[in-house]
């Protein structure tokens, strides 16, 4: 059988017709109310998610992405009184990585997004907001560079003694999709955010896991069914476009990581019985661990950033155990507890999966990176499941209904 070379593929190959009314507005009053459709070797049925652990492998493990999405939009006014919104994406001093980032005090710069950008020439902009105990809080920002797309911006704030993590808390807004069209309200500062988020750092939420509710997360346990938490912060670049005619010009964005040695410990020990991945964010991490693996046992170096055509390059072949071991055994010569990498990892058709067995997730755009994954798991098989979900009134993107994809 022929192999398609992703980079030779047409993102036009992979467009559908999504009308806009079938884009979820707000959440479902509950959860795990939403529908499943489950895509078993072919064949598809029609579920909701709460029968979800019925539907799994009964010695399955599933595996989470525990990000937090932080209130990354901000709204700051110039002396004048000119309002300039700011997008947090990344962070750039003191530090590079998010988690120490978030703790930071007292000052830092942002790589950002401007809005108004055109009427902030120079000078600080300010915000006044309330800290969770209640004192008077101020944040200013200046714009130190402007780059392509994006802006350098100097935060400082006071108290300074606050960490990053509550001036966002406090000064900021949700980041809902931009596909949305509307703010965030109090009923999405709770349902844009998983049931078991716990690192901050994300700007989007890990859709795939909006579905899960204690009540199920419970039910999956009675059945025998393990899970696994591991990290990577969803950033912006989740919703940027496919502009390019082949993806071999498409540039993917880069995203943060990490594992601990307990997770690669379960993964290790679960072989050769299934995994799960819940969500695209979740499969691309553990995809990124096997390639960050296969690094160590070819004698590589385990820091940096998994390339996007990195898989694509490389013949050779590591089994999975082997990978994930080299990384364990790696880990404890240094002495870390978690694994701290990026992942530009780019899945779409002629990819071969070494570390999960199927996938749960909603619905995506199209001609979107994340189709491309769909597309490389169940192959052709894609359209038919969205056209399924389409003629059966499926609701779709961050805010829609979910899908288990078994191949």
């Amino acid at each position: 059988m022929h192999t398609p070379d992703p980079r030779q593929l047409s993102i036009q190959d992979f467009a559908y017709d999504l009308p806009a009314e079938r884009i979820a507005p707000e959440p479902l009053p509950d959860r795990d109310g939403s529908r499943l459709l489950v895509y078993r070797q072919g064949a598809i049925a029609d579920h909701i998610f709460r029968e979800l652990p019925e539907q799994l492998p009964p010695d399955a493990l599933l595996v989470f992405n525990n990000t937090k999405v932080v209130r990354a939009r901000l709204y700051l006014h110039k002396p004048t009184g000119g309002q300039i919104e700011l997008f947090c994406l990344e962070p750039v001093a003191p530090s590079r990585a998010i988690e120490p980032a978030m703790q930071q005090t007292g000052a830092c710069v942002w790589r950002c997004l401007v809005g108004n950008g055109k009427r902030w020439k120079t000078g600080a902009v300010q915000a006044t907001f309330t800290t969770p105990d209640g004192q008077t809080a101020v944040l200013e920002a200046e714009r130190e560079a402007a780059e392509e797309g994006s802006s350098l911006i100097r935060f400082r704030w006071q108290p300074a003694e606050l960490p990053f993590a509550q001036v966002l808390a406090g000064a900021g807004r949700l980041p809902l999709p931009p596909y949305l069209n509307r703010e965030a309200n109090p009923t999405d500062d709770e349902r844009y955010q998983t049931v078991y988020a716990a690192h901050d750092g994300a700007v989007a939420a890990p859709t795939a896991g909006l579905h899960f509710t204690e009540r199920v997360l419970q039910a999956l346990g009675a059945r025998g069914i393990q899970s696994a938490q591991l990290t990577l912060h969803v950033g912006a670049g989740t919703f940027q476009p496919v502009k390019a005619a082949q993806m071999a010009d498409h540039a993917m964005h880069s995203e943060p990581i990490s594992a601990t040695r307990q997770v690669l410990r379960q993964l290790i020990a679960h072989a050769p019985r299934p995994v799960i991945a819940v969500g695209t964010t979740s499969l691309r991490t553990l995809e990124s661990l096997y390639w960050l693996g296969c690094r160590v046992v070819r004698g590589g170096n385990l820091s940096g950033v998994v390339q996007q055509w990195e898989p694509y390059e490389h013949a050779t072949e590591v089994p999975m155990q082997a990978a994930l071991q080299a990384l364990l055994d790696e880990l404890e010569r240094r002495g870390d507890d978690a694994l701290q990498a990026s992942t530009q990892l780019l899945i779409a058709p002629g990819y071969r999966f070494r570390a999960m067995q199927g996938l749960i997730t909603n619905f995506h755009q199209p001609e979107s990176t994340l189709l491309l994954l769909i597309a490389a798991l169940i192959g052709p098989g894609w359209r038919r499941v969205y056209d399924h979900a389409l003629a059966n009134n499926y609701r779709f993107l961050s805010y829609g209904d979910s899908s288990l994809l078994l191949p």
